[in-house]
């Protein structure tokens, strides 16, 4: 008998540690990437889906639709200088950051309203910033959406799609 509540309590155990392993696992984890560009201090926070084997521009991401350019929260974008994202001046601050995908170009958002749960709420009156950019076939299939900040730009990279924006 003694023997049967040892193992009974050892499975229970197992059980419980699977289980809370399993619920610390997040489908689409957030991360922070900070750079500098031209002395300006950038950090891009995201939370990062992966492929999982779908299609994502002009499927999972609509084509001609607004989108969060992330999982979960709005992507944010924070600057603490003005910077010129295009040739267009972006104030010093923090920013959601969207993207509207179409087949061969990309707008990117920068709007005011830095904390939104997704794009439910967008509004567009509250764009700080809109620009236009060319995305360009990745060099290799990026399963988890990525942002990476470079000496003139940042790169939000998904798929077989990076999508470079100009930083000066």
């Amino acid at each position: 008998m003694k023997n049967l509540k040892k193992i009974t309590l050892f499975i229970t155990m197992l059980l419980l540690t699977g289980i809370a392993s399993a619920q610390g696992k997040k489908a689409s984890p957030a991360v922070t990437e900070k750079g500098t560009i031209n002395d300006a201090n950038i950090t891009i926070e995201y939370s990062s889906p992966s492929v999982k084997g779908r299609e994502i521009w002009g499927g999972l991401v609509p084509y001609s639709k607004i989108w969060r350019a992330g999982a979960n929260d709005a992507t944010t974008f924070t600057t603490d200088k003005a910077i010129l994202i295009e040739g267009k001046k972006l104030p010093a601050g923090t920013y959601s950051f969207f993207v509207i995908p179409e087949k061969d170009s990309a707008t990117i958002i920068f709007n005011k309203e830095a904390k939104q749960w997704g794009a439910y709420k967008y509004n567009e009156e509250k764009d700080q910033l809109r620009v236009k950019v060319t995305p360009k076939k990745s060099k290799k299939m990026n399963e988890r959406l990525v942002y990476t900040i470079n000496k003139n730009n940042i790169t939000l990279s998904w798929e077989n799609w990076d999508i470079p924006v100009m930083i000066k």
